[in-house]
This record gives C-alpha cells, sequence and structure tokens, in this order.
C-alpha cells in the first residue's frame, strides 16, 4: 500500500510539473498578445509586421519543429529532448524581451516554436499517453492550465506597468517563470508523464517514413481531425493575437478598454475550461463540440455587428466560453485516432502548422489592405469549416 501511494505521489507530482509547463507557454502567449499595442509602438510596426510576426514563427519554426516528434520517440529519449527544448525556450523569452528591432523580435520568437514543440508538446504527448482513456479529460486540465497562464499573463503585465516597468520587464518575469517550469520538470523523475521507459510498451512504433506515415493517418482518419485544429485556431490564437487591436482600431476603445478586452477573452477562457471539465465527465466529447459549433456561429457575427464597446465584451465572452471545447476535444481526437504514435501526431501537427501560419499572415494582409474588420469579419468562415466535425464518437 505504502509502494502504491508513493507511485500516486510520484504520478501527482509529475502530472503538476506537466501542467506547469503549459502555464509558462500560455502565460508568454497572454502576456505578449495584452502587450502587442506597446510592442507596435516601441517598434513601430506596421500591420503586415505583425502578421509576420504571427506568421513566419509558425511557417520556420514549424520547418526547425517537424521532426521533433518522431526523433524523440519516448521515455529517455524524450526527457532528455523535454528538457534541452526547455532551455531554448526559456532563452527565446529573453531574448525578446531584450529585442530592439524588428528583425530581433522575429528571430527571437521563431526560435520559441521549435522549443515550444520540444517542451510544450511533447510533455503534451506524455501527458495523453499516461492515461489513454481519458484524453478528452486530461486535454481539459491542459487546457485549464494554460488558460490560468493565458489569464495571469495580462495581469501581470499591468502589474508591471502600474509599478512603472515595461512590456520588456514582463517578458523577463515570464522568463524567470520557465525557468522554474524546467526546473519542475526535472525534478519531477522522468520529466513526463508516461509509462516508465523501461517498460516494453514505452518504445513507439518505427517511423514508417512519411509516405507511410501518411497512409496510416488516411486510414486512422486523423487528417479530417488534424485539418479541424488548425482551421479552430484562426478563432482562437489567431482571434486573440489581433483583439486588442481590434478593439482599439475597430470598436473605437482605449488601450486601458483593449487590455480589460483581452482579460476578459482569457477570464471567460478560463471559465469555459472548468465547465467543460465537468462537461466532458457526463457528456459525449463530440456532442459538446457539436453544440459549441452551433453557438459560436450565432454568436461571433453578433460580436461582430454590436454597436457598442461594452457590449461587444460580453458578446466576446460568449463567443471564447462557446469555443472552449474546440482545441481540446479536436487534440484529444487527434491523439486518439493514432493509438501507439504520439510522436507522430506531434510531428503531423507540425507539419500542419505551417499551412495554418498562413492564417494570422493572410488576417495582416487583409487588414493591410481592406481594413482591420474586414480581416477580423473573414473568420466566420471558421465555424463553418467546422461543422466538419463528425457528429458523434463510433461507440456512441
Amino acid at each position: 500500500m505504502l509502494s502504491a501511494r508513493l507511485r500516486a505521489q510520484s504520478a501527482a507530482g509529475v502530472l503538476l510539473a506537466a501542467l506547469a509547463v503549459e502555464f509558462a507557454d500560455e502565460l508568454f502567449d497572454g502576456t505578449k498578445s495584452a502587450a502587442m499595442p506597446l510592442i507596435r509602438h516601441d517598434l513601430t510596426l506596421s500591420y503586415a509586421q505583425i502578421g509576420l510576426l504571427a506568421a513566419v514563427p509558425l511557417i520556420a519554426g514549424g520547418l526547425l519543429e517537424l521532426p521533433v516528434g518522431v526523433l524523440s520517440g519516448s521515455g529517455r529519449r524524450r526527457r532528455r529532448f523535454i528538457l534541452a527544448g526547455g532551455l531554448v525556450f526559456a532563452a527565446a523569452i529573453l531574448t525578446a524581451g531584450l529585442a530592439g528591432t524588428f528583425a530581433a523580435l522575429l528571430a527571437a520568437l521563431t526560435l520559441f516554436f521549435p522549443a515550444s514543440g520540444a517542451f510544450v508538446s511533447l510533455t503534451q504527448s506524455a501527458l495523453l499517453d499516461s492515461d489513454a482513456g481519458r484524453r478528452p479529460q486530461q486535454m481539459a486540465r491542459w487546457t485549464l492550465a494554460g488558460s490560468a497562464g493565458a489569464v495571469t499573463g495580462p495581469l501581470m503585465l499591468a502589474a508591471v506597468l502600474a509599478a512603472g516597468g515595461t512590456w520588456r520587464l514582463a517578458f523577463l518575469v515570464v522568463a524567470a517563470c520557465s525557468g522554474v517550469a524546467w526546473l519542475a520538470v526535472a525534478s519531477s523523475g522522468r520529466g513526463e508523464c508516461g509509462p516508465d521507459p523501461g517498460d516494453a510498451d514505452d518504445a513507439e512504433p518505427a517511423w514508417p517514413g512519411w509516405r507511410r506515415a501518411m497512409t496510416v493517418v488516411r486510414e486512422a482518419g486523423a487528417l479530417r481531425w488534424l485539418l479541424l485544429v488548425e482551421a479552430s485556431d484562426l478563432l482562437l490564437d489567431v482571434f486573440s493575437a489581433f483583439l486588442a487591436l481590434y478593439l482599439v482600431v475597430v470598436a473605437r476603445a482605449s488601450a486601458p478598454v483593449a487590455a480589460l478586452g483581452v482579460a476578459v477573452r482569457l477570464a471567460a477562457g478560463l471559465a469555459g475550461d472548468v465547465i467543460l471539465l465537468r462537461l466532458l465527465e457526463h457528456r459525449n466529447g463530440r456532442r459538446v463540440l457539436r453544440a459549441s459549433v452551433w453557438l459560436t456561429l450565432v454568436l461571433f457575427p453578433a460580436f461582430l455587428l454590436a454597436p457598442g464597446v461594452w457590449l461587444k465584451l460580453a458578446l466576446l465572452a460568449g463567443v471564447t466560453l462557446a469555443t472552449a471545447p474546440w482545441y481540446p476535444v479536436l487534440t484529444a481526437e487527434l491523439f486518439g485516432s493514432l493509438p501507439g504514435r504520439s510522436g507522430l501526431a506531434v510531428s503531423l501537427s507540425s507539419a500542419a502548422g505551417l499551412a495554418g501560419g498562413l492564417g494570422p499572415l493572410a488576417i495582416g494582409l487583409l487588414a493591410q489592405q481592406f481594413g482591420l474588420g474586414w480581416a477580423v469579419t473573414a473568420l466566420c468562415v471558421v465555424p463553418v469549416l467546422m461543422l466538419a466535425a463528425p457528429r458523434a464518437d463510433p461507440a456512441g
């Protein structure tokens, strides 16, 4: 009994370390999104350059990240990849905070993406491998930790600014927090939530080559989930990246109100993740996803058409709650369609992310040509695409 209790405590420590990694990742994203108007002013960026800051790291960084999933395998080798990626992860955030030009900031963010692939994505795959029968619930916990980090980001930025600091100091604080997360992983034993590295089941099947890999993906039905994950990101992370600018430029909100809008977005996301975690204990994940898509089809156009900024913020909270199931359910379905091949799922997600990186660039170019309002309106196509998700689980 004592041995079982020690194993349970060890597993809990590993889980908390994994969630700390996702918290640090989204802490940086939330801080960066809230600071974007300040960064734009400080570095005199155009809309096109802002689009490039989102798109180039996704594409170039994705190319560097592409082989990480299959090369890392699992067990001790995956642990080494996670720890090495964590060091680069913290260094990239530190470099971004010190960047004095657009080129330097772009280089730092590009370095950040493959580091995130090793540190964050591999930790996520290990977490999903640890309890294959409850992937949606594990993804809900993972997303909840990320939402907590994303909410903390703007609040921390506001506190730094109130104390007389700058967005650069806030980035340095995030780099320090990521170092703490790295130490938690390094001290948690294996640094992952997967099977014991000595077990025979720990080894993934050998990499089948890209042609065979695509055959596996098609036969497993993973391609649809892969495309839906990338499409959904347009109304998740990409929309969030442009939100503060949209509220200032289109809704004519002040900078403090725009920061409040980002906080509303993140707080509603956190609430949505808490609700989702409870829903998935009693409801079919695909049915929850389907209902959320129909709700978004109503709420997002209403947000765009709302006449006043305060009504927009209320509807923004509704849109965020409605889209809360998208990332965790879709990602759980993607990994579930490739059992025993989580590394393949990570690498294929990186490959799909290369095409997904064109999304923020397209929004930036549309904003440059037609205005930011029309560029954000184009995102109405996303919930329509999401209707391609299957209606129910095979067993349900």
